[in-house]
């Protein structure tokens, strides 16, 4: 069941996180500090126009999916800010000669195609939401984000950052974003945004796994693999399986990820260390995936998406109360036998509670 939160606002949503946008905007090299600031700046517009421009969602009318398919729409920005820009591909069209459109289309059609054969939702808002996308945005633009109605990627600045269409997880993380948006719309500060967060980095990994035919041992579990430059010491922006070893780098820091309770981060930046903190119930989730085996979006991506979908998370609920509703939907889904025992030992293995 789909749900709209009265007095709901849609959150503007980036991949990567101010905290180490502002490490970086300290950085030694002026090309990669200014080109971090530049990107901070842009955020917090794009930030603030979303506060004030945003629209309650409305809850869909659900459509049948037996016949869905997507309805995308590529659009170049042209190193400008103009959104949506300059349209340069739509539904159906066959590729150009710019990759990074072509990534992005795919990127779109991956992340419809996951959830509409693995959990029968008709695109993001259940009811055949066209995606729209736009590339090229800004110069030296390194970040990649929802703003409650679209996609919109960075090239990046070719220091830290490659072209933000380069991970098809990443892609998929932001479009989650829309997803939470029109059904459990987690409030984005502490830890509700941790697991906002967290959601889009589930459904991300599971896109990419998806479109790899990888099963839960094979997958790498990394989100942003490929979206840092050769030169930074690091493999991507968070890992799931390992959280706090995703890099290690003089420029960009160590990565700050927890992967238990004992080592929580209270912070104010970043509404509450919604990044950061994610990773808790990130590795939950690769513990349950691996637990169970086989595909990863299947038993275990089904009973995130039902807690997702079921209407009854507080909008500011905890992880323990996430985990709880885990545990709930299990039950009802699977009964109590192996998929049960596997949640609950994924979730003690975190030191989040579920009794």
């Amino acid at each position: 069941m789909d749900i709209t939160r009265s007095g709901f606002e849609p959150v503007y949503c980036t991949i990567v996180p101010p905290h180490l946008l502002d490490r970086l905007s300290q950085a030694e090299n002026p090309a990669i500090a200014g080109a971090a600031r530049h990107t901070l700046v842009q955020d917090e517009a794009n930030r603030s126009r979303r506060l004030t421009t945003a629209a309650a969602t409305v809850r869909p009318t659900i459509a049948s999916a037996a016949d869905a398919k997507p309805n995308r729409t590529i659009h170049d920005a042209e190193n400008g800010t103009t959104l949506p820009g300059t349209k340069v591909r739509s539904e159906g069209e066959e590729p150009g000669q710019d990759a990074t459109v072509n990534r992005a289309y795919a990127g779109l059609g991956a992340t419809f195609e996951l959830f509409l054969k693995g959990y029968e939702r008709n695109s993001i808002d259940g009811n055949g939401l066209p995606l729209i996308a736009t590339v090229h945005y800004d110069e030296k633009y390194g970040n990649a984000f929802w703003d409650g109605k679209q996609m919109v990627f960075g090239d990046g600045d070719g220091e830290i950052f490659l072209d933000f269409t380069i991970p098809v997880d990443v892609m998929a993380h932001e479009l989650t974003h829309g997803v939470t948006q029109y059904t459990a719309n987690l409030t984005y500060s502490g830890q509700s945004g941790a697991l906002n967060e967290s959601v889009s980095d589930v459904f991300g990994s599971l896109v990419k796994q998806y479109t790899l035919g990888q099963t839960a041992d094979q997958a790498d579990w990394l989100i942003g693999e490929g979206l840092l430059a050769p030169d930074v010491q690091g493999v991507a922006l968070r890992s799931m399986k390992a959280p706090g070893t995703a890099y290690d780098d003089d420029v960009l820091g160590k990565d700050p990820q927890p992967g238990h309770m004992d080592d929580y981060v209270d912070t104010e930046q970043d509404n509450g260390g919604v990044h950061i903190n994610s990773g808790i119930p990130n590795r939950a989730f690769h513990l349950l995936a691996t637990r169970l085996g086989g595909n990863a979006w299947e038993r275990a991506g089904q009973i995130w998406y039902d807690v997702l979908t079921g209407g009854e998370l507080a909008v500011d609920c905890t992880f323990a109360d996430f985990a709880k509703a885990t545990i709930d939907k299990t039950a009802e889904r699977y009964g109590q036998g192996d998929e049960h025992e596997a949640v609950v030992k994924a979730w003690s293995e975190v030191g989040v509670p579920t009794a």
